[in-house]
């Protein structure tokens, strides 16, 4: 029985002995297992392309690979023979299975406050996993990060032709890059044609109500509801995505289950509404009301809140239990009173949040901006955990 050692490509460490049989794609099988990759070539200590297991022989050394050419071990052991301290800067980020090489200075000067700088200022803190190589995993979409990491070098904002706006609008959302985000929404804006339809009335939104069936799904996506009266109505179900509802009256409205996703509710009025169930996720709500409403469903369905804008808002006295509010942005929001028992709030940005009075029992606030916020006459004291990692 011959037997051989497996590094991972390119390295010297952490090696696995292995017995060889079969055939070369039982070894690949192996070695995947042996050493948390897809093994998917073989290659000897010279680079050799190893194509057929009879060319294997006992005790050999080889290195495996998901597919990249060879990389000669003796790199890792120079790097490793380096003086203490040296190119600390550098580092490797694996973003979807892409890798992007570029230093931590990059990552945190441009925007000291996104959650990316926040990742990499302090190498603890965040406990990044890495890939066998060392390479900080990532799990964002390489081909709308590539344009954020250039505007970080250099502070300009270049889109490849074929890459979606909205896609880098997501991503700098998501990593908090917000002088990046306003100029997106400034590029999306002015690459649309202009609107050359009026706002919908309420007279006209209800003539369509009652000529829809109850069972039909109704679907108002993209549709200029700006302004208009809806207070009270029968919203149920219906999709509002991406929908201009910006300074509209909305008051007791039923929203049960509706679709708000990316819907534009800034300056809207919705108290007293019932948002059980509903999906505002990436909304912006910022200056809206929503006092005394209600997002908790007795069913257990969860409303969904998450990266909506929610600057500003008044949500004073609502019921939130369970709701999702992660990495949503709630800066001066009015939240006194609220129930959030059991609410995900994990890097949402509270800053200057009043959130007197308010029910935080098994509320996630881990990674969540709480500079400035007030926490007094809280119903249950604010365990530790709920906001450390």
């Amino acid at each position: 029985m011959r037997r051989v050692t497996l590094f991972v490509n390119g390295t010297s460490k952490s090696g696995k002995v292995v017995a060889v049989y079969g055939t070369l794609a039982d070894l690949l099988s192996v070695a995947s297992s042996k050493l948390g990759i897809r093994a998917s070539a073989l290659y000897n200590g010279k680079g050799g392309l190893i194509d057929d297991i009879a060319l294997i022989r006992d005790d050999d050394v080889l290195y495996v690979s998901e597919g990249d050419s060879f990389i000669d071990p003796q790199e890792d052991v120079k790097t490793a023979d380096e003086p203490s301290g040296a190119n600390t800067d550098w580092l490797t980020l694996n973003i979807g299975g892409r890798c992007f090489t570029t230093t931590r200075t990059t990552l945190v000067n441009k925007e000291p406050d996104s959650m990316l700088a926040h990742m990499f200022q302090d190498r603890e803190l965040w406990g990044n996993k890495q890939d066998p190589r060392g390479a900080y995993l990532i799990d964002r979409s390489p081909e709308y990060f590539e344009p954020i990491l250039n505007y970080l070098r250099h502070g300009q904002l270049i889109v490849n032709e074929g890459i979606n706006l909205l896609g880098v609008l997501e991503e700098a959302r998501f990593f908090g890059i917000e002088q990046l985000a306003e100029q997106l929404e400034v590029a999306i804006k002015n690459s649309q044609p202009p609107e050359d339809h009026s706002p919908i009335s309420r007279k006209e939104f209800v003539r369509f109500l009652l000529a829809t069936p109850t069972k039909s799904e109704l679907r108002c996506q993209g549709l200029n509801f700006s302004g208009a009266d809806l207070s009270r109505l029968d919203l149920r179900y219906i999709n509002f995505k991406m929908a201009n509802l910006s300074r509209c009256n909305l008051t007791h409205a039923n929203l049960c289950c509706a679709n708000l996703e990316r819907a534009d509710l800034s300056g809207a009025n919705l108290e007293g509404a019932n948002l059980q169930g509903v999906k505002m996720l990436c909304s912006n709500a910022e200056g809206a009301s929503l006092r005394g409403c209600n997002f908790e469903d007795p069913s257990g369905l969860k409303a969904n809140l998450e990266g909506a804008n929610l600057k500003n808002v008044d949500m004073e006295g609502s019921q939130m239990t369970g709701i999702n509010l992660r990495v949503a942005t709630l800066k001066n929001a009015k939240l006194k009173n609220c129930n959030l028992r059991g609410a995900t709030l994990a890097g949402t940005d509270l800053e200057n949040c009043d959130l007197s009075g308010c029910d935080l029992q098994e509320a996630n606030l881990r990674g969540s901006n709480v500079k400035g916020a007030i926490f007094e006459e809280m119903l249950t004291p604010l365990h530790m955990s709920q906001s450390v990692r």
